[in-house]
């Protein structure tokens, strides 16, 4: 009996000392081994903290840059980036950083760039920590491989742009409702001060929302709010250390990341079976996002007689979601940053009126005019190097890799940091800081060093809806000059930060003139 109970002891003891050691690899030795493993390669970084890494540090240096808007000048890494453009000013352009027990190898030469972004298969999306900021954002975004392969060839139609030009009137109507709202602040004068970053993100929003879900534009704003609140949610918790199985702890932001989940879902899943029996009863489709998604999909599915081609709802689901997370924050981030440049160098903005006024005059302007508005386009290009939406890229290796003339570990991430890129000297001259919009005056392609200009990404995954994007943002920014000129209000504080897109944490006064 007593020998029994020994062997039982010792078999407990053993198993423990086994599950201690290998968190111990996990959390000390597995992680300082790599570290010199880098360094070996003539790679040079930060010093690996227990269990934290970095996170610690960059959370503080964030917290701090968000305390306090900054000068009024457009050299923002510092400030929006503080923890990555300190290591990369100190440790060189190719070096590596911790987050958590992970390391995270920094890329800025150009050909390390283009390999990272054009080879999707082997850097692929992040896969691990807290699975709730799942809960965000699927869908094509998020699948890797062949799954992103189907993903985008069904996706692929809703975006072209014979497709598009039917989506401008939700756009010129949205619009519309926008500048009448600001010509109501101004009944009895001719000028007023307006924050404008709500009204932006109110306009992207039903945009988004007429455009996707057409006549079920009310549920889709019920969406928008729900998900712009989840964001912020799920931007605290990709900034924590993640701690496995907590997030079946009943905390209040888990238990509102659920909720927010579970009502989403049930919003656009109520709308999907409408348009479905819609669709069934052979009614007419209203050309909307989501119309052209599932007839997309429905063809895809008949074409190879089997439903493992298409997407299933809960995957039509989650590209719904992206709809909105991508086509909001996108389109309102370049409109909000192009009004407070455009405010403090009026003239470009006057510029960009005569351009428009030359091509449209006081009518509504059309896609054939949009598609000629050079000047505008300049800017554009200019606001988004300087205040790029996706202040970087992160990508993950699942196994030993061979990059450049390093050998990379598998497990390990892979970062392209955009805003820092869009801001060094070294590619864009001593005036890097500066907007100048005729940098852009031969086109994107003749200014560009390699993979350095990165406003949507690149290779294959570069996003989907650019030129949603850009052909909103054109139409809006037009009707916008034909009714008012404007400038930056004294009362403006510049504090761009990422929430998680890049925008302005104190909001965009302007003063607006009526024309």
């Amino acid at each position: 009996m007593e020998l029994s109970k020994s062997i039982c002891i010792i078999g407990v003891t053993a198993i423990l000392v086994i599950y201690a050691g290998r968190i111990l690899n996990w959390l000390w030795f597995k992680p300082k081994k790599t570290q010199k493993y880098l360094e070996e390669q003539g790679l040079k970084g930060t010093s690996y903290k227990f269990l934290f890494g970095d996170l610690k540090e960059l959370s503080e240096m964030m917290k701090e840059a968000k305390s306090k808007p900054m000068s009024l000048c457009h050299d923002i890494a510092p400030s929006v980036s503080p923890f990555f453009h300190k290591i990369i000013s100190t440790q060189g352009k190719n070096c590596f950083t911790w987050i958590g027990t992970k390391p995270m190898v920094h890329v800025s030469e150009p050909t390390m760039i283009r390999e990272v972004l054009n080879n999707y298969q082997q850097f692929q999306k992040v896969r691990g920590g807290n699975p709730l900021s799942k809960f965000l954002v699927k869908g094509l975004f998020d699948v890797e491989t062949d799954q992103w392969v189907k993903h985008r060839k069904i996706i692929n139609p809703a975006f072209h742009m014979e497709k598009l030009k039917h989506m401008l009137p939700a756009f010129d109507v949205s619009c519309s409702e926008m500048i009448n709202n600001w010509e109501k602040l101004m009944p009895t004068k001719d000028s007023c001060e307006v924050d404008v970053w709500p009204y932006l993100q109110k306009f992207s929003a039903d945009v988004i929302s007429r455009t996707a879900f057409g006549s079920s534009f009310e549920e889709g704003r019920k969406i928008f709010e729900l998900q712009r609140e989840q964001s912020e949610l799920v931007l605290n918790i990709v900034n924590s250390i993640y701690i496995p199985g907590s997030r079946f702890l009943p905390t209040k932001i888990n238990r509102r990341v659920k909720e927010i989940h579970r009502k989403v879902r049930s919003l656009i899943t109520n709308i999907i079976n409408k348009r479905v029996a819609a669709m069934k009863a052979g009614e007419t489709s209203n050309d909307d996002l989501l119309d052209i998604l599932l007839d997309s999909n429905n063809k895809e599915i008949k074409q190879h007689g089997n439903k493992k081609f298409g997407l299933s709802i809960d995957e039509v689901i989650e590209e719904c979601k992206l709809f909105y997370f991508a086509g909001q924050e996108t389109t309102a981030n370049l409109l909000v940053w192009t009004m407070i440049l455009l405010g403090l160098n009026t003239e470009w903005q006057t510029q960009a009126r005569e351009e428009v006024l030359r091509l449209f005059g006081d009518k509504k302007p059309n896609i054939d005019g949009l598609s000629h508005l050079k000047v505008m386009n300049m800017i554009f290009n200019e606001v988004l190097r300087l205040y790029p939406p996706i202040v970087s890229q992160r990508r993950m290796v699942h196994k030993e890799t061979k990059f450049g003339n390093l050998t990379i570990p598998a497990g390990t991430l892979i970062q392209v940091n955009t805003m820092i890129l869009h801001h060094d000297k070294e590619t864009w001259g001593e005036d890097v800081n500066e907007f100048k919009p005729e940098r852009f005056s031969e086109g994107v392609s003749k200014v560009t060093k390699g993979a350095t200009y990165l406003p949507f990404g690149g290779g294959p995954r570069i996003c989907i809806g650019q030129n949603f994007a850009m052909l909103e943002a054109k139409l809006a920014l037009s009707m916008i000059l034909q009714r008012f000129s404007f400038e930056l209000s004294p009362s403006y504080s510049h504090a761009p930060q990422t929430i998680p897109t890049l925008q302005p944490l104190y909001g965009a006064h302007l003063i607006l003139h009526k024309l």
